[in-house]
């Protein structure tokens, strides 16, 4: 396992045995556990990511701490846009649907307001920063995937 890949499973283990909570690199940041599927491998995947929440959505920013690429769950997304998410002891229905203009803009710099890394990723990068919005189900109800969560592989980066 690489070394993101083992950060992201001990991430996932604590958020999941603290009722979402963690310490280290995300002490007191808002988590989630972003559940996709490969877009090319089909494979299940899951990252710990930060999130905004926004009037009943969770904004999930695709910064890959500032790198010239995409992570690998931004492309997830597209290809596969119905996922679902764990917040807290909760797992939630989502459909993925990306901020454009000035929503995008308004909503990427209150999270740099807030957690000034993310000011510190754009600058490090040429690409605008992706900004996603995670929507829950229109029914409310939890996915079916919740039972065996044992089996998610992790991607190589957490954002």
């Amino acid at each position: 396992m690489t070394e993101n890949a083992d950060f992201n499973a001990r991430t996932i283990a604590e958020f999941r045995a603290h009722h979402g909570q963690v310490g280290g690199a995300f002490a007191g940041a808002p988590l989630l556990l972003l559940h996709t599927v490969g877009a090319r491998s089909g494979t299940p995947r899951v990252n710990p990511m930060m999130y905004l929440s926004d009037e009943g959505r969770y904004l999930v920013f695709a910064s890959k701490a500032g790198s010239d690429r995409h992570p690998d769950w931004y492309y997830n997304l597209l290809a596969h846009p119905d996922v679902h998410i764990e917040v807290g002891d909760d797992t939630l229905a989502v459909r993925a649907v990306e901020l454009q203009g000035a929503e995008r803009d308004d909503r990427f710099a209150e999270q740099a307001r807030r957690y000034p890394g993310f000011a510190g990723y754009q600058r490090k990068t040429e690409r605008i920063i992706p900004v996603v919005a995670l929507v829950p189900a229109e029914d409310g109800t939890p996915s079916a995937d919740r039972t065996d969560r044992s089996g998610d592989r992790t991607e190589r980066n957490p954002s």
